[in-house]
């Protein structure tokens, strides 16, 4: 519900109904589609007949256009009109409350405290002035002058409308029949607000262009922040929006009085500024608002006559507002304007009174040259209403009625039988139990039960052609409280529930505590609940401060209540002990009290303990624990734990005790160890402690050393004692013991005294190993490093025959080993040490025993597994890449079971192979194996196989491995040997199998023989009948391979069956022949024609190799006899024998005719068809690889090749050849990414044909040869997962 302004105030606090004027302005009128709510204000405006000028005038103002300035007052105007004022509500037949307008004459000398005011067009009167409302017995119409638009506003308190209602266009309205409220005369509290104002804006009046200021003040003593300021124009006009050279803001602050200030300037005033005004001032939950008036008096000048042809003319072309409406021709002019001696026209009228058609010749007739802008005016004439010829009574304007209500909507039809329909918001209303339809002779009464503010809406009824429409508002009652809060006294950690009890279930309240609303969030203490009509603040643990006033507010009524928590007595069940605590010892003080949820606070001598790293102070239930880590004796003294909001107190004193110490610290050393050089005096001073202070002996062993000691002394003085040696010297090291006594206690400590010299000189070196250029030395470290820790070593050479000695490093070397290199290979040499600390360098150690440096062999490379077996590993290797000159004796294998390091030499004798066999092995065992390379030097670094070898045969699928030749068909003569080896993969070693034709092979006719990795098939002499496909199959366990070896066993062809004479004429013969019944099991690749004379009968080839069966043999000698015999050819060459012709062909002389058979021609065309297919290939990685296959068609096709079904185009790596129907692709440098399935598909007109190979490329690339070949990464990864996958099922 929106704030009231100060409108809806009286001095004494109650709101009365009073109709006050207020200026009409544009800004006035609330849109619907606003959402900001208007003031609750209701309007009543009793219009006039309207006047075309006066309309114009409106609309222009209304439009936002610039405002116009007429005088369109009469001499009568100056009279008394009547006026519409509010009547007393008086129940009615139906009871309903019905407001009535009456006339009445204003009188200037009756104007002073009545409700109603009457706004005049020229001038407002004074805000006081209010003349009383009289009622009248029946409306009597008014009579104003055409040129005044009267306005009537009556103020109702805020509950009387509903928000709602408030968001409509309420123009003219009255109240219709509905049931009087009973309390509708009692006087409604406003809803409270909070008084921010400290002044406001009053009332003012400008003169057309002049300036006027209105001021606000907000005192901000009790505010955090500056409040916000709004300043409106109407009811819902933001001038916040309006500001520029006529309309300013301004805002300021006084830091001494604490007061903002807010002004509103407007400059330079027009006529359309008048109106009223409002400001708005909000802070958080509080709100306070005011209105005032705005008064804009004309100069005054000379009225002029107005020209509505001026008006409705264009305004000055090629500007920014050409074709606009100017209405600059009703503003009064400045100045003087001829006399028109031409008599003026109504032009109104004349436009009233014509037809359509005729507008424009009237316009231009009378000047107007805007004629659209005169056709709008035309169009927004209210026409005459006709009376209704349906209704006898309509329905009121407006009704109300309170929420949950009955109201009744009546009107009397002047015809019963016409057809009636009710509408809510455009929408027919149906009958149902809330919307009941009467009928009482003419009336028809529409019924709403339980009235809600959904019902708050327009109405309207059509009978036939006619409609009247009306406004419901629905009234919502305030809540009022029927049950009050009770008080409530209780202690500590209790729940308390307040319980309040209001008039209407569901509605909205306020829980406040001490004035402020009670927060109510997810992680609140507090609790709001309701059930029914019953509300409940609930506080499941409740504490001293929430001690204090609560209320519930409602809109009819507020209620409250005291709540008291106190504190539960106080229960002590473990008092606080006194206690004894050494120095540097944690304290620990403990005690018990109830209620457990009590806070209290620890003093220590009357001053209060903070906790911190050192104090740690522990509140758990009931317990109460002060802990400090290390007690000092400062934390001595008398301690108090006092429970919060309890007088009583618990106390207990601590008394620590100091026993004596030696403060080591000061002394600055590690390890409490004082280091010094051989020969120089020391003095060592300690500070000790102790109350009462202790007394001090310092011993060495079992020595006591005295303080009248000569070289070695000691001395005690006030708060420390000190240690002293003239002369130090190495006796002098060992640990000092120093003893403090007294009455607390007895403290001991220990000080190490290190006097330190040169080391000793360390032991000769060993050479335990010697290489080809170096050697390895070792040797001990001295046995006395002159009490400073070893910083490193010397090395130094020479050749035995030498006395030059020649160091080897400039650098301390740290470890007691070397490695001299770069020496003689046969050269004897020695080697010394020398020893160095902190004090300087040793003497020289003996040299070495004299070595020899001689180079083993590097270790040997390409050390792989070749075979395992359930009992043996063989193993196989390369030579070492370097051998020294003392040469390669031979090599040791040696092996030891996983997971131990007991190594086992395989061989007892060096073997000078690379390849070994260790046998012996237990099965399923894991073994390491090692080989080491042997010569003079010794034994070389060994080579390991990374990986244990499992001893156990290992499963290894069958793979034949088909020749490249035996993938097509073999082919060998009759009496030729077939010598045909399959190699192949598996083991332990495959089962073989030959089956010819599905059938097994006879030992007699082909000789087999199998070994473990491939299987020869033998034909010492081949023979026709060994023609045919021979099947393969390696065989181990559950693992099979297969293959399929085509054997072509070829001879020389039999001669044509017949050879036949067919035709003679010239000097040609045509011959016909069949082919041979017996082609040799090889295709027959051509035939060979021969001749012979029959007086000679030599023999004449005429042609070779000739394909067809039918030929013409041309240029015979006229008059010879011939005979014609044939030999059949194929791969193996020319038949035995030929066959004949049985006739001879005579050739006679020319003149004889020839009778030419008829021959059709023969259609060559047809579909592809592949002669030759595809064969699946193997190819190695790296080298070019191809697949050829023969289609034959015509005409000829388009041939495609495909990888995988993908069309293979513009790929650099492959190379598409078609030459007489042989296609080839050339596969360059191929990697196991070219490896898939090939496809060849040839197209043309007939048809299309394909055939499909596979190409295994053997040989991988890494996955970075795959990126440098680029490669594709989805592809590369495929790849790679095909590679695992098949290692895997290897």
């Amino acid at each position: 519900m929106p704030e009231p302004t100060k409108k809806d105030e009286m001095q004494n606090g109650q709101p009365e109904e009073m109709v006050t004027p207020e200026t009409v302005a544009p800004e006035s009128v609330p849109s619907e589609s606003n959402g900001a709510l208007p003031l609750p204000e209701i309007c009543l405006e009793v219009s006039p007949p309207p006047d075309p000028i006066t309309e114009a005038i409106t609309e222009a103002v209304t439009e936002g256009k610039e405002p116009v300035e007429t005088d369109v007052r009469k001499p009568e105007s100056a009279e008394t009109e009547p006026l519409a004022v509010a009547k007393e509500p008086s129940p009615t037949e139906n009871g309903s409350v019905q407001l009535q307008c009456g006339a009445m004459e204003m009188k200037e000398a009756e104007a002073d405290s009545s409700a109603v005011k009457e706004e005049s067009p020229s001038s407002p009167p004074p805000p006081g002035d209010e003349v009383p409302a009289a009622p009248s017995p029946s409306p009597t119409p008014p009579t104003e002058d055409a040129s005044s638009v009267k306005k009537l506003s009556v103020d109702l308190p805020n509950d009387s409308v509903p928000v709602p209602a408030m968001g409509r266009k309420d123009s003219v309205w009255s109240l219709g029949d509905g049931p009087a409220p009973d309390d509708l005369e009692k006087p409604i509290d406003p809803p409270p607000r909070s008084t921010l104002l400290i002044e406001s804006p009053q009332s003012g009046t400008v003169p057309v262009g002049g300036d006027i200021t209105f001021v606000a003040k907000v005192e901000a003593k009790d505010l955090l922040r500056k409040p916000t300021v709004k300043w409106f124009k109407g009811k819902w006009m933001d001038l916040a929006s309006k500001t520029g050279k006529h309309l300013q803001l301004k805002e300021t602050f006084e830091r001494l009085t604490k007061i903002h200030t807010f002004e509103m300037h407007i400059i330079k005033a027009k006529e359309n500024y008048a109106g009223n005004y409002r400001c708005e001032v909000t802070y958080k939950d509080k709100f306070d608002s005011c209105s005032f008036d705005l008064e804009v008096k004309e100069t005054e000048q000379s009225s002029q006559n107005i020209d509505i042809r001026s008006a409705f003319k264009r305004s000055s072309e090629g500007q920014e507002d050409a074709g606009e409406l100017d209405f600059s021709g009703l503003l009064k002019h400045r100045e003087p304007k001829q006399q028109d001696d031409t008599p003026e026209v109504d032009v109104w009228e004349i436009l009233k009174g014509a037809r359509p058609d005729e507008y424009e010749k009237i316009a231009f007739m009378y000047g107007i040259t805007d004629l659209r802008g005169l056709l709008r005016r035309m169009k927004k004439i209210p026409k005459e209403e006709k009376k209704s010829e349906a209704f006898a009574k309509k329905l009121e304007p407006a009704y109300q009625v309170d929420k949950g209500g009955k109201i009744r909507l009546v009107v009397d039809l002047a015809d019963p039988t016409v057809d009636l329909k009710w509408y809510k918001n455009g929408q027919e209303i149906r009958p149902t139990p809330k919307y009941i339809f009467e009928h009482k002779g003419t009336q028809r009464i529409m019924v709403i039960n339980n009235c809600t503010l959904n019902d708050d809406a327009a109405y309207s009824v059509s009978a036939g052609d006619d409609k009247c429409t009306t406004e419901l508002f629905v009234k919502e009652l305030p809540v009022k409280i029927t049950k009050s809060l009770d008080p409530v006294k209780t202690t500590v950690n209790e729940r308390i529930e307040l319980e309040c009890e209001v008039s209407e279930e569901g509605a909205q309240v306020k829980w406040m505590k001490n004035g402020v609303e009670v927060p109510t969030g997810v992680r609140s203490r507090y609790r709001v609940k309701s059930e029914g009509n019953k509300h409940y603040l609930v506080i499941d643990d409740a504490s001293r401060e929430d001690t204090g006033t609560y209320s519930i507010m409602a809109s009819g009524g507020t209620s409250e209540c005291h709540v008291q928590v106190d504190l539960k007595p106080l229960k002590i069940y473990q008092d606080l002990q006194d206690m004894t605590v050494r120095l540097g010892q944690p304290i620990k003080l403990h005690c018990e009290i109830y209620p457990g949820n009590v806070p209290g606070r620890w003093y220590r001598n009357g001053q209060l303990i903070q906790p911190n790293d050192r104090i740690n102070i522990i509140h758990r239930n009931k317990i109460h624990r002060l802990e400090i880590e290390t007690c000092s004796l400062h934390d001595a003294g008398d301690y108090t734990f006092v429970p919060e909001g309890y007088s009583q107190s618990l106390s207990a004193k601590v008394h620590i005790i100091d026993p004596p110490k030696v403060h080591l610290d000061s002394l600055n050393v590690p390890d409490n160890t004082v280091v010094i050089v051989a020969g120089n005096k020391l003095r060592l001073e300690v500070p000790i402690s102790g109350e009462p202070a202790p007394r001090v002996v310092w011993m060495k062993g079992e020595r006591v050393i005295l303080e009248s000691g000569h070289r070695v002394r000691a001395e005690t003085y006030g708060d420390q004692t000190s240690l002293t040696i003239d002369v130090t010297e190495r006796e002098d090291t060992g640990n000092y013991k120093i003893v403090l006594q007294n009455e607390a206690g007895e403290a001991t400590a220990s000080v190490k005294i290190k006097v330190v010299d040169i080391p000793d000189a360390p032991d000769a070196p060993l050479v335990p190993v010697v290489g080809g250029d170096w050697c390895s030395m070792t040797w001990e470290a001295p046995k006395y490093d002159g009490g400073s820790p070893i910083l490193g070593y010397f090395i130094e050479r020479k050749k035995k025959q030498s006395s030059r000695w020649m160091r080897l490093n400039f650098d301390l070397i740290k470890e007691t080993s070397f490695e001299p290199k770069k020496m003689i290979e046969g050269v004897p040499y020695e080697v010394r040490v020398f020893a160095v600390n902190a004090i300087g360098i040793s003497k020289p150690s003996d040299p070495s025993k004299a070595f020899i440096p001689l180079a083993v062999t590097s270790e040997p490379t390409m050390l792989v597994v070749d075979d395992v077996t359930d009992n043996s590993v063989t193993l196989k290797w390369r030579p070492p890449e370097t051998i020294g000159a003392a040469g390669l004796d031979g090599y040791v294998v040696e092996y030891c079971i996983e997971g131990t390091d007991d190594w086992t030499a395989a061989n007892t004798e060096l073997t000078e192979k690379t390849k070994y066999t260790i046998t012996g092995l237990k099965p399923e065992s894991k073994i390491l194996v090692r080989v080491k390379a042997i010569n003079k030097a010794g034994s070389s670094t060994p080579r390991t196989i990374q990986h244990s070898i499992l001893v156990k045969e290992v499963i290894e699928p069958p793979k034949i491995r088909v020749p490249r030749h035996l993938k097509q068909t073999y082919t060998r003569r009759v009496g030729e040997a077939v010598n045909l080896v399959v190699p192949f993969m598996g083991k332990p070693r495959p089962k073989v199998t030959w089956l010819k034709e599905g059938k097994p092979i006879e030992q007699s006719h082909v000789s087999i023989r199998n070994t473990d990795c491939d299987s020869i098939i033998f034909i010492r002499k081949a023979e026709r009948s060994h023609s045919g496909k021979y099947d393969l199959t390696v065989q181990v366990e559950n693992h099979v391979d297969t293959a399929i070896i085509d054997i072509q066993i070829v001879d020389l062809p039999e001669p044509p069956q017949s050879v036949t004479i067919e035709d003679v004429w010239g000097g040609n013969v045509a011959l016909v022949w069949t082919p041979p019944k017996d082609n040799g099991n090889a295709p027959i690749t051509g035939y060979t024609i021969q001749k012979a004379d029959t007086k000679t009968m030599e023999w004449y080839t005429c042609i070779e190799h000739y394909h067809r069966t039918c030929i013409t043999i041309t240029e015979l000698v006229v008059g010879n006899e011939y005979y014609f015999r044939i030999f059949s050819e194929n791969m193996c060459g020319l038949s035995e024998t030929a066959t004949q012709t049985k006739k001879s062909a005579l050739i006679v002389k020319e003149g004889m005719q020839l009778n030419m058979p008829e021959y059709s021609d023969r259609d060559f065309k047809e579909a592809p068809k592949f002669t030759q297919p595809l064969i699946n290939t193997f190819a190695v990685a790296g080298y070019n690889a191809t697949l050829n296959c023969s289609v034959r068609a015509n005409p000829r096709p388009k041939v495609i090749w495909m990888k995988n079904k993908i069309a293979i185009l513009d790929d650099p790596r492959y190379r598409m050849f078609s030459n007489q129907g042989v296609c080839t692709l050339e596969i360059r440098k191929p990697s196991p990414y070219d490896g898939g399935m090939y496809t060849c598909k040839a197209i043309n007109d007939l048809g299309e044909a394909q055939v499909d190979c596979k190409l295994e490329v053997k040989g991988g690339f890494t996955f970075y040869e795959l990126m440098q070949r680029g490669v594709p990464l989805h592809l590369i990864d495929k790849y790679m997962n095909e590679a695992k996958i098949v290692e895997q099922e290897k």
